[in-house]
């Protein structure tokens, strides 16, 4: 299963399980099958201490079209029990005209999606993708201008990969854009083979620093697995790898199944709080009340029987067992929290963007879009208001933890 925490009550506390294998299958073509791309991965993984167990289907051409009714492949796609599924297109076809790709791509994703929740329904899809060729596609160059270039081919692959992560709710692992960022800084390391087309060792060892940092959720950097390449170069190609995908989790769809916790209170007086939560794809909840209590309701009220300062740990929880957690204090006095001497944390918009009001409190605050994808992270230091630009016709979460354990979540509309 996934590298994921389970939370049980013992004597009041929360404490975890340890991190268990990941299963992960992958479903491609040569891209993925030269160099023993799914192979490569575990092996990177296991030098890092974590264990995959991989499993792959990848005929030479296969689009996935062809998946669909290729019998191996449905075969492993109904043993079920995958974390991950990891899903590449045949190398030119989302390159192709829009109308072209609607047609003879996205029906098929979306097929291929499906039949893997329907019999792994905790997985995540994953997909992979690929790059342009190295001077472009001279194959239908004359028929489509757009991919006579590597950048043109490698742009309408990004889009097209994207639309069907987005489509179908799911991940997209950018190996076409960490490989982009390869050539354009460091142009001496050469990812492709002699085809100009398919991978190079080099190449296919930055897609596995891509994909563990997808599975994982952490850095390459480190590793000691480095295949056949030099220290030099491997450590490159985690380092770029890595940032790519952990600097925008956002923009590659990651995250988009996992629950955000957004826990509320509010002082209802002597000693009473009232709490409550507006997590994101969450189906249940744990709330450590800090007196030896606990709850695992939505909503409700809890008086405390003495006066002190309470940590309260609230954590979020979905069918496959993923959290999320946040921890926050109260400050319970006779006449309430003592929160009430200290100005609330908020949030509002103006022209120039959001407001935040940290009650000149230092701390981290977080914003996301309505489906808990994580958008910004911002270290803010003491003060009464800060400034953040924001676009404009978006709702945001937003979640602030204070260094003193003062908290504010909710969510913002920029008008």
């Amino acid at each position: 299963m996934k590298q994921l925490f389970a939370f049980v009550v013992l004597f009041g506390s929360l404490t975890s399980a340890f991190a268990q294998t990941t299963q992960v299958l992958f479903i491609g073509n040569s891209y993925t099958s030269v160099n023993n791309l799914p192979e490569l991965t575990r092996q990177l993984a296991l030098s890092l201490g974590d264990t995959l167990v991989v499993s792959s289907s990848t005929p030479g051409g296969y689009t996935f079209q062809g998946h669909i009714s290729n019998t191996a492949t449905q075969n492993l796609i109904a043993q079920g029990g995958w974390d991950y599924v990891v899903l590449q297109e045949q190398s030119q076809l989302p390159s192709f005209p829009p109308g072209q790709v609607a047609t003879e791509c996205y029906p098929y994703a979306s097929d291929l999606v499906n039949g893997i929740r329907a019999h792994s329904p905790c997985a995540d899809a994953v997909f992979y993708m690929t790059w342009g060729r190295e001077n472009g596609d001279a194959q239908n160059c004359a028929s489509w201008p757009p991919v006579c270039t590597y950048e043109g081919m490698q742009e309408r692959l990004r889009t097209s990969y994207l639309q069907m992560a987005q489509d179908n709710n799911a991940e997209c692992a950018p190996a076409g854009m960490a490989w982009k960022r390869v050539r354009d800084e460091y142009p001496a390391i050469d990812l492709y083979a002699s085809d100009g087309s398919h991978p190079s060792v080099a190449g296919s060892y930055l897609v596995a620093c891509t994909m563990y940092s997808i599975f994982l959720r952490t850095s390459t950097v480190g590793a000691t697995f480095t295949s056949t390449l030099d220290p030099v170069t491997a450590a490159t190609l985690q380092q770029v790898a890595s940032s790519v995908v952990l600097d925008s989790l956002a923009t590659w769809n990651i995250g988009v199944n996992d629950p955000v916790a957004l826990p509320e209170h509010a002082d209802l007086g002597a000693g009473q709080i009232a709490f409550s939560e507006n997590s994101v794809n969450s189906t249940s909840n744990f709330w450590d009340l800090g007196d030896g209590t606990s709850s695992d309701q939505s909503a409700f009220t809890h008086t405390y029987a003495a006066n002190g300062v309470y940590t309260v740990t609230y954590v979020a929880m979905d069918d496959c067992g993923r959290t999320d957690t946040s921890s926050f204090v109260v400050d319970v006095i006779s006449a309430g929290i003592a929160a009430l001497n200290k100005p609330s944390i908020s949030i509002s918009s103006d022209a120039q963007g959001l407001v935040l009001n940290n009650a000149n409190r230092d701390g981290t605050l977080e914003l996301f879009d309505t489906q808990g994808r994580k958008l910004a992270t911002h270290a803010i230091t003491a003060g009464e208001f800060h400034h953040l630009s924001a676009p404009s016709g978006t709702a945001m979460l937003w979640r602030f933890q204070a260094k003193d354990g003062s908290f504010g979540a909710g969510m913002v509309v920029r008008p």
